[in-house]
C-alpha cells in the first residue's frame, strides 16, 4: 500500500473521509506493535534487534512491516551506516515525539482506570497492550510498565 501524498486540503485531514490521507495515517498508527514500537523508541535510538527485544512477541515480519509503514508515514527515521556489516538504526521524528505524547497518556489512563471498578481489563488491554504484564489474582500489575513512563 503507498501512502497519499498530502496536498493541503482540508479533506487530507478529516478522519470521517474514507479516503483521507489522516484516516489511511491512523490505521496504520493505531495497532499494538505501531504504539508499542514508538513507546520503546522513546527519546533512544534503537538498533533492529535492540527494538526487537525490547518488544515481547513481535515477530520479525511484524517489527518490519511496523517499522517501514511508520517511516513512510514520517514518524520514525531510519539511518544505514555504511559499514559491513550493515548497521541500521532507528529514531522517532518530531512528529513521532509528538504522537508518543498522547500514546504516554494511554498509558497513563491505563494505570489509573485499570483497577477501578467497571473498567473491562479487556477494554484496557485493546486499547493499550504494552503497559505492562496483568495479573488477574492481583488485579495489578506483575512488572513495572518500563515503556509507560
Amino acid at each position: 500500500m503507498v501512502t497519499k501524498q498530502f496536498s493541503g486540503s482540508p479533506e487530507d485531514t478529516d478522519l470521517r473521509r474514507a479516503d483521507s490521507l489522516a484516516r489511511e495515517i491512523f490505521s496504520n498508527v493505531a495497532n499494538k506493535w505501531a504504539l508499542l514500537i514508538i513507546e520503546s523508541l522513546g527519546e533512544h535510538t534503537l538498533r533492529f534487534s535492540e527494538l526487537r527485544n525490547e518488544i515481547e512477541g513481535i515477530s520479525h515480519k511484524m517489527l518490519t512491516q511496523n517499522l517501514l509503514v511508520l517511516e513512510r508515514n514520517g514518524l520514525i527515521e531510519r539511518t544505514v551506516h555504511p559499514v559491513v556489516p550493515p548497521r541500521v538504526e532507528y529514531t522517532l521524528t518530531k512528529a513521532g515525539q509528538a504522537l508518543r505524547v498522547t500514546i504516554d497518556g494511554l498509558c497513563d489512563w491505563t494505570h489509573q482506570y485499570l483497577g477501578h471498578p467497571g473498567t473491562s481489563e479487556s477494554l484496557v488491554r485493546a486499547v493499550l497492550p504494552g503497559c505492562g504484564v496483568f495479573s488477574r489474582q492481583s488485579r495489578g500489575f506483575l512488572q513495572p510498565p518500563a515503556a509507560c513512563w
